[in-house]
């Protein structure tokens, strides 16, 4: 799944709107904006924040987002981490339920989330070790394909959470957990690098269904 510090940036965008409305309040007369018109525009934002909080759990912001010009990049990278997904799940012979990329479609299916693949969640929490490490390859996969292509990942949160709550519940020790994981990181990174042209057509077909606002 993808998610790209929603924290980090609601505090951001709070910055922004609280250095807006000052900057109106300080110098908007100044320069010949009608103190009504800053009421009025003040009041505005902070209905639309009241609406967004309310219809869209906050994301309002993210899918202005990828509406707006330069949107189609945010877009990209969030369908190459999906992809990553999709092909290692392909691989590995793991179920995908279905694939989601942008915070409108996330918010359509009801998750607060930028992106997401959904899996098949194991009945038994107790695998047996082969099981455990193709979870790690595919829960992995998303965070390895955005380093692929982008050298750095920004998503992959809930991924790792799944995964830990995977081995945790499996009996055993840690040791093995963080070394099964590093090892299954270390293959599925070469094995997306060798598959880096799949990759990309991959994410590219996921972002041609991405949908969007006025689109």
């Amino acid at each position: 799944m993808m998610e790209e510090g929603q924290g980090s940036t609601g505090a951001l965008r709070a910055g922004v709107a609280v250095a807006v409305v000052t900057g109106l309040g300080a110098f908007g007369p100044a320069i010949g904006i009608s103190p009504a018109w800053i009421v009025i525009l003040v009041g505005g934002g902070l209905v639309a924040l009241s609406v967004d909080a309310a219809t869209c759990q906050g994301m309002g912001g993210h899918v202005l987002a990828e509406a707006l010009p330069g949107g189609e990049a945010r877009l990209r990278r969030i369908a190459v981490h999906e992809a990553g997904h999709l092909l290692i799940a392909e691989d590995e012979q793991l179920p995908v339920q279905r694939v989601m990329v942008g915070t409108l479609a996330c918010l359509q299916a009801g998750l607060r989330s930028s992106g997401a693949t959904e899996f098949t969640v194991p009945d038994s929490v107790r695998m047996p070790l082969e099981d455990l490490r193709r979870w790690s390859r595919v829960l992995q996969a998303g965070i390895a394909a955005e380093t692929v292509v982008y050298g750095i990942a920004r998503g992959g949160a809930d991924d790792r959470a799944l995964l830990g709550r995977l081995w945790g519940l499996s009996g055993h020790d840690v040791a093995t957990a963080q070394r099964e994981q590093r090892r299954a990181r270390r293959e599925i990174e070469q094995q997306l690098k060798r598959r880096h042209q799949d990759l990309e057509t991959k994410a590219g077909e996921l972002l041609s269904l991405a949908p969007r606002l006025m689109r």
